[in-house]
């Protein structure tokens, strides 16, 4: 679940409903949607939760894609694990598990306004038979640490049972019957009141780390300031241990913090709730930023670069030829008739036909900047959201050829074009296949700047969404009923009518339309990723591109309609809802694409 559907969406509505009702409906809904057949890859569309690889570590023999997990505390009743292993996890604890399920009567207790969970002292749990039956049906990608409670004779017996599941167990206890009991790396949680009491060299023979418990009951700066206050205890007395901590983690830069004081992993918890589902990506993104990376100019990008120039410049021949003869040639070698005769009968057809080409033209257009952008500053900085956006445009595009002849109509131009852009498409496939390159963020902090982006994003996403619709719908009437009401309004004649005067005239404006709408699909699904995909402070070419790649759509689209006469307010109503959209989403994106770095660490 991104942020702008979390925080603008639904948080607003489940925050006044019961604690335990919004974090199953959260969860469950979560979980249902990954169990769909591809809801995995909606998941993964929706929330682009991908790891660089350098930020993979491997500790006591496990390999963890990230150093970010979550804390069992948010999903005791394992109701959402599914969901939670493709969040962007490094690794996922489960529990604390107990033998026999124990339930609370009364929810977590959340204060929003100190962004305090209470989280009970009594542990919530399904039970040991429960959590074997779910993880069991259920492929967690990340690696898996269980928690354990009880007696030591129960969590004894628990280790045996779940060993099968576990990469790793966490107990609670320095007692020595755990010793021997599986090869899976064995953790120690305490809490950090507690640290000054350890004997580290104990702990060191029998444990293959620590894990730091947050304070319960205080601010999330007391929380974060304690963690760190005992990392640095601990890395004084025994500089190798490996150390987890859980909790104390509300934005990017506590993370950065608490790995900089020297904690290998961290786990989120009540920031998890109050920050978002995406604070995980963040993080991720922030410490990518901090590793600085040297990327290189990838091979490959400039075939993606002519392919979106040649469609820039198919855009603006095709913006001449709305302006000026609108039909070509072999337009009227298929009618057998030419303009003139067109204009005598109706003048308002070539005015219709003109509308539905500029827009056309104005897409194309805009296609061709975002393409233009994304291989230049996406693909040839080895980033493979962007190659992906331009694959799966494209590869739309190309497919909108054969609804050209869904009317009868086939014109030998569009076929000319297509040969020509499909070996620059195909060639830079090929060339940049290998790119796994993932994006940082120079965001730290939860500012108004961040929360006022949601907004923008939110409104780019809708934007995208409604291209998308808007391309499926007009491509559909155009190898189908072609006209809309309003439209027969306009032409002042029924399709019968235009028919008797010329039986293969609706053809080619049905051709039109399927092309207009093959277009916007494809450029569509090129605003919507780019929103989904591109939103990292500092990006500032993802705004100037939003920027840019719009102008020439929206221009074409509404000023064509004013200057053909073609004003009718429910049919321009869909461009100015865009419009709208468009603008807000720049307005309230502007400052977050060029703030620059909030803070600086070294990792």
């Amino acid at each position: 679940m991104p942020d702008w559907s979390y925080h603008l969406l639904f948080k607003p509505i489940l925050s006044h409903l019961p604690t335990s009702f919004s974090r199953e409906f959260i969860h469950r809904g979560m979980n249902t949607i990954a169990s769909f057949p591809g809801g995995n890859h909606f998941i993964n569309f929706l929330g682009r939760e991908e790891s660089s690889l350098l930020l993979e570590k491997e500790i006591q023999g496990m390999k963890f894609h990230n150093p970010v997990g979550l804390s069992g505390k948010i999903d005791p009743l394992l109701s959402g694990t599914k969901a939670f292993s493709n969040l962007g996890f490094g690794f996922i604890e489960i529990g604390p598990v107990t033998t026999n399920a124990q339930l609370n009567d009364t929810a977590p207790a959340v204060n929003h306004r100190m962004q305090i969970i209470e989280f009970s002292s009594n542990y919530e749990s399904i039970g040991l038979h429960q959590t074997i039956q779910k993880l069991s049906k259920q492929k967690i990608k990340q690696p898996l640490i269980i928690r354990l409670a009880g007696t030591i004779a129960e969590q004894l017996e628990m280790i045996a049972e779940l060993d099968p599941f576990a990469d790793a167990f966490i107990i609670e206890s320095t007692h020595t019957s755990f010793i021997g009991k599986t090869n899976k790396p064995l953790f120690l949680a305490i809490a950090t009141d507690d640290v000054s009491q350890l004997s580290l060299d104990s702990v060191k023979n029998y444990f293959s780390g620590i894990v730091l418990d947050e304070p319960i009951q205080v601010t999330p700066k007391e929380n974060l300031s304690k963690l760190l206050e005992e990392i640095k205890f601990l890395r004084e007395n025994h500089s190798q241990l490996p150390i987890i901590t859980s909790g104390g983690i509300y934005e990017p830069a506590d993370a950065l913090k608490l790995l900089d004081a020297g904690a290998n992993l961290v786990m989120l918890s009540g920031g998890y709730v109050f920050s978002g589902p995406g604070l995980t990506k963040r993080i991720n993104e922030a410490i990518l930023s901090e590793l600085q990376p040297k990327y290189t100019s990838y091979k490959g990008w400039e075939w993606y670069w002519l392919f979106g120039c040649s469609i820039f410049i198919g855009g603006i021949i095709a913006l001449i030829i709305s302006l000026t003869t609108i039909i070509l040639p072999y337009d009227e070698h298929f009618l057998g008739m030419n303009r003139e005769l067109i204009l005598l009968f109706n003048e308002r057809i070539l005015l219709f036909m003109a509308h539905d080409r500029m827009t056309l033209a104005g897409t194309m257009i805009s296609g061709g900047v975002v393409y233009m952008a994304l291989a230049k500053y996406g693909v040839r900085n080895g980033l493979l959201w962007a190659k992906q956006a331009i694959d799966l445009a494209a590869i739309l595009g190309f497919f909108g050829i054969f609804l050209f002849i869904g009317y009868g109509y086939f014109d030998w131009l569009h076929l000319i074009f297509w040969l020509v852009l499909l070996p620059m498409f195909v060639i830079g496939f090929l060339k940049t296949k290998h790119l796994r390159g993932t994006p940082s963020s120079l965001n730290r902090r939860n500012h108004q700047t961040w929360k006022r982006s949601l907004v923008g994003q939110l409104a780019f996403v809708i934007l995208g969404f409604s291209f998308v619709l808007g391309g499926i719908i007009i491509s559909l009437i155009g190898v189908s009923n072609v006209f809309v009401s309003t439209d027969i309004l306009y032409l002042c004649m029924p399709p019968e009518m235009l028919d008797s005067f010329n039986d293969k005239l609706i053809s080619v404006i049905a051709h039109d339309r399927a092309g207009f709408g093959s277009a916007l699909l494809s450029v569509g699904f090129l605003v919507l990723m780019l929103s989904l995909w591109g939103f990292q402070q500092g990006n500032r070419w993802v705004w100037w591109t939003l920027l840019f790649g719009g102008f020439p759509a929206f221009i074409a689209g509404i000023w064509i309609h004013f200057a053909i006469g073609y004003t009718t307010f429910i049919h321009l109503l869909p461009a100015y809802f865009a419009l709208f959209l468009y603008v807000i989403g720049l307005l309230m994106s502007y400052p977050f694409f060029h703030k620059k770095e909030d803070e600086h660490y070294i990792i």
